[in-house]
């Protein structure tokens, strides 16, 4: 299994600290270099502090180890709020690699709280998840499905909100032939990554098991459309029996063909199909650009 990083298991007592002159080499630039250090400005008797300094906080723990928080009361440690130029207060700085990367001063709204942590942790990479993903998607391309699926979980145990991590483990279930576990964890998934990208490609995938199922028999599909081209149920089913047994870009070909002969047959079954392929496909997939590209000049023809 891989071992992923452990940044976002810090405790608290790690993440928010209080600092002062004495400490603050060592608790905002040594700390700095490898992970962003925000420093709090604040005083007992500053009411905009009150409010700042907790929802600073929540920001920072939402983050899970990707920033730290140094708070410095400046009645007690006026000498480095001297030496950072601290004019009012609340006064935040930021630092990585123990240089001042970004500052504000003044109470924020929370959107603007959040914007600045997130650009913040962004600077410190991702603690080796989008090398553990890569990994992942690798073992399901080659059919590992319980690794990957392990390394998925893993993932979303230390970020609930990754949606690569959560559509790859919804893929890896699908993979499994576990459907109905896999629509459960879309329908049930975080709200911030329920309606993503990926989960939108996973529920693609899951339709298309969901047809597999049902799919005829690609050798009766075939001498059906071969006796009448134009019954187009046929080659709707025969399109979808090929997708099931792996030779999507033939199913695309029928799909189009579909198209061209009646595109609005079944409500534009075949634009609607077309769209769910290129969904759950891969969006860097040759299949899927060169087949949007004829579909469009079919649609604009």
């Amino acid at each position: 299994m891989l071992e992923l990083g452990t940044g976002n298991a810090a405790d608290d007592a790690n993440l928010i600290m209080d600092g002062s002159e004495q400490d603050f080499m060592v608790k905002v630039i040594e700390a700095s270099q490898t992970v962003p250090v925000i420093v709090d400005f604040w005083a007992p008797w500053c009411g905009p502090c009150k409010t700042l300094g907790p929802a600073l906080e929540a920001e920072v723990r939402a983050a899970k180890g990707k920033v730290r928080m140094v708070k410095i009361n400046v009645d007690e440690n006026q000498g480095i709020a001297a030496q950072l130029r601290v004019q009012s207060i609340p006064t935040v700085y930021a630092f990585f690699q123990g240089q001042p990367v970004d500052a504000f001063q003044g109470a924020q709204p929370a959107s603007a709280l959040k914007e600045f942590v997130n650009k913040l942790a962004a600077m410190a990479g991702d603690d080796g998840l989008g090398a553990a993903l890569d990994e992942a998607d690798e073992m399901l391309e080659q059919g590992a499905v319980v690794d990957a699926a392990e390394v998925f979980a893993a993932v979303l145990g230390q970020e609930e909100t990754n949606a690569r991590a959560f559509g790859g483990l919804v893929r890896a279930q699908i993979a499994a032939g576990s459907l109905d576990q896999a629509e459960a964890l879309l329908a049930n998934g975080h709200p911030d990554v329920a309606n993503s990208p990926e989960a939108d490609a996973a529920r693609a995938v899951l339709a298309l098991a969901r047809q597999a199922e049902q799919a005829g028999p690609v050798d009766e599909l075939r001498a059906a459309l071969e006796a009448d081209p134009d019954n187009h149920q046929a080659r709707f089913e025969l399109a979808q029996a090929l997708y099931a047994t792996g030779e999507v870009e033939d199913a695309i070909e029928h799909l189009l063909e579909l198209f061209r002969r009646d595109r609005e047959w079944n409500e534009g079954a075949a634009k609607t199909q077309l769209f769910t392929i290129f969904e759950a496909l891969k969006p860097s997939d040759p299949l899927v650009a060169k087949g949007r590209r004829r579909l469009s000049s079919m649609i604009f023809a």
